[in-house]
């Protein structure tokens, strides 16, 4: 008797402590996927031009290709310098070299104090050209500069591109991401959410194309047409805020999971950096490499990025971005 008893209590609290991690709001979408609009076929095509020169023309870009590094953020602060943005800099040296995190910044109104952070690493892994990883969550870091420029937020919004994401530099005090984490802390700012763009731009619709780590291939669906939302237990109300809003405003399957931070694909992108300064942070991704037969290979090229879907994918960020930073 005291055996069952145990082992039904280890099974509910099993049962709630997965709900916990999986219980979303909303419901990911179903069937086929609407013609896109006009606006999301521009929306589309300027996506493709941000990957193409990122990928295609730029290439693999790191501090061993110092010169194409300089490129892409050279690329990227001539986008937003168009779109009208103050572009900054947090400049540091690694490895003799100086190496730059970019940022633009969306004033806000009665809560300007309050800090939205919303970015991608624009480093490539050596021997990559870097297209879905992290050309595509370039692309819509600065899609998103474009769409969001002439809205009125109440809290200050920062859109950032990260240096040095990849290894060597992943989880040291190199990465671009662990640099920037760490200013805010010392400004003491109040950043109040971050979300990472992580290799978003990669779907299938074949039945089996999904792969997760344990447990959650239990729990979510196996085929990889979805866009995924991911925390730590501590930003699980940032994770439900952000599927919410990105499930209100796109026409696109997504699914979220809140679980611990040390499990594994749970931490792997920039918002780890901001964890360890104690702020909530989640990560957008396709799953990389849970999905992605290209992932840090010479093969990750621009060809292999699904443009319209990652299209539908940024429509629905930008309802998150204002979601978070209010309108």
């Amino acid at each position: 008797m005291t055996f069952l008893i145990v082992t039904g209590l280890i099974v509910i609290l099993l049962i709630a402590g997965i709900r916990y991690m999986t219980s979303m709001p909303g419901a990911s979408y179903r069937g086929g996927l609407p013609s896109l609009s006009d606006r999301e076929r521009q929306i589309r095509d300027r996506l493709t031009q941000h990957v193409y020169t990122l990928a295609g023309e730029i290439g693999e870009r790191n501090v061993w290709r110092k010169g194409a590094l300089d490129a892409a953020a050279e690329y990227i602060e001539a986008v937003f310098a168009e779109l009208g943005y103050e572009v900054g800099t947090q400049r540091y040296e690694v490895y003799g070299k100086d190496v730059r995190n970019i940022e633009v910044e969306i004033g806000g109104q009665s809560r300007a104090g309050e800090i939205v952070v919303v970015g991608a690493h624009y480093d490539s892994v050596m021997g990559s050209p870097g297209a879905n990883d992290n050309g595509s969550g370039v692309a819509a870091v600065l899609e998103l500069g474009r769409l969001l420029a002439a809205r009125q937020l109440e809290r200050t919004l920062r859109l950032v591109t990260f240096v040095n994401e990849e290894p060597p530099f992943y989880f040291s005090g190199d990465m671009g991401s662990r640099q920037y984490a760490r200013r805010c802390r010392r400004r003491k700012e109040r950043v109040v959410a971050m979300l990472s763009l992580e290799t978003i731009g990669y779907y299938s619709d074949a039945a089996g194309s999904q792969a997760y780590p344990f447990p959650f291939g239990l729990l979510y669906p196996r085929t990889g047409n979805f866009i995924a939302f991911v925390g730590n237990l501590r930003s699980r109300a940032l994770v439900r805020r952000s599927i919410g809003a990105f499930r209100a405003h796109a026409s696109f399957p997504s699914e979220a999971a809140a679980a611990p931070g040390y499990m594994p694909g749970i931490y792997w992108s920039d918002h780890w950096s901001f964890w360890r300064e104690g702020y909530r942070a989640a990560m957008v991704t396709d799953t990389a490499p849970f999905r992605y037969p290209h992932y840090h290979t010479g093969s990750d090229t621009p060809d292999e990025v699904d443009y319209e879907r990652l299209a539908r994918v940024v429509v629905g960020l930008v309802g998150v971005a204002e979601e978070l930073a209010g309108r």
